[in-house]
């Protein structure tokens, strides 16, 4: 059982992804409101060694000594891997050691940094998110920590995007009556115009977020939004649909998961402590249960809890 490495699994956008955790459980430097993941328990805007360096690359090299290589290595996971003050180091230890496309999952919070930017300019992808341009909707989608403003993300893309030669797939998370407003909407126009990413992806809300009552986009909307903003490079990402295809998908740990949910309800933090497993794997066999329509949500004291259908 590796503690930094989970999957391969299924990515909706990157084919077989290894994926690469390189913080604690929910450290991050903003609390979305529509995270699947639960709310951030530790909200910091300082980068560190958080998980050790020499320990992410002996579980790279156990796992690339047993497996084939993936279609990527993402850094992902519960938290923001960008807090990691190592990412650049594990980004040069793959390039160096394994004929692997490398990709980033961020929140755009730390892009400001010059420092940064250069550690990540090996990677082949990445895919930061920006949901709003303005502070009044960042503060209420994002939740970010004091030092963070739309401007300093902002800054940090347009940056970001002239200094590398980095694919970039920038994500827009909608939520109906949160930031799909025609305010929000030209701004985040306008901002799109300065950073020129490679696409805009447009996102929304699959399962019960970190507050409750939260409304998806519909598809109808989505697609008015895609009028809207009037690039071509503009899509909406669809649900992948395959899971239990892939070799790395285990009958098992999906009947473990449903037995434990079976004897009683579970957060997602309850699934990660009984199991082991990490957020975003647990998060893909929940996808197939609900699809199946084998569990259930509700909202409970702690968060969002998992039941069994009746």
């Amino acid at each position: 059982m590796f503690k930094t490495l989970f999957g391969p699994v299924p990515s909706r956008r990157l084919g077989i992804s290894l994926g690469i955790d390189l913080v604690p459980y929910k450290f991050c430097s903003m609390d979305c409101i529509y995270c699947e993941c639960g709310p951030t328990t530790d909200l910091i805007f300082k980068r560190d060694e958080y998980v050790k360096l020499e320990i992410v690359k002996d579980e790279l090299k156990k796992y690339f000594d047993e497996n084939p290589l993936p279609d990527y290595c993402t850094f992902s996971g519960s938290g923001e891997p960008t807090l990691n003050s190592k990412i650049g180091k594990v980004i040069d230890f793959l390039k160096k050691n394994y004929p692997v496309k490398i990709a980033l999952l961020t929140n755009s919070t730390f892009l400001w940094d010059k420092k940064l930017r250069n550690e990540l300019s090996g990677l082949d992808l990445i895919l930061p998110s920006l949901d709003a341009a303005r502070e009044v909707t960042m503060n209420k989608i994002n939740r970010p920590h004091d030092g963070i403003s739309p401007d300093l993300i902002i800054e940090g893309l347009i940056k970001f995007r002239e200094e590398t030669n980095v694919e970039m797939w920038l994500e827009v998370f909608i939520l109906e009556g949160v930031n799909d407003g025609e305010e929000d909407l030209l701004s985040l126009k306008d901002t799109i115009l300065k950073i020129k990413p490679h696409k805009i992806q447009l996102n929304t809300l699959d399962r019960p977020g970190a507050v409750e009552g939260l409304k998806p986009a519909s598809k109808k909307r989505l697609f008015e939004i895609v009028s809207f903003l009037g690039f071509e490079n503009v899509e909406i990402i669809s649900k992948f649909r395959d899971r239990r295809e892939i070799p790395s998908y285990s009958g098992d740990i999906e009947n473990l998961i449903y037995s434990t949910i079976k004897r009683r309800p579970c957060t997602i933090e309850d699934l990660i402590s009984i199991t082991k497993l990490n957020v975003s794997e647990i998060n893909k066999y929940l996808d197939v249960l609900e699809k199946d329509g084998k569990v259930l949500t509700l909202m409970g004291e702690r968060g969002v809890f998992f039941k069994v259908a009746k």
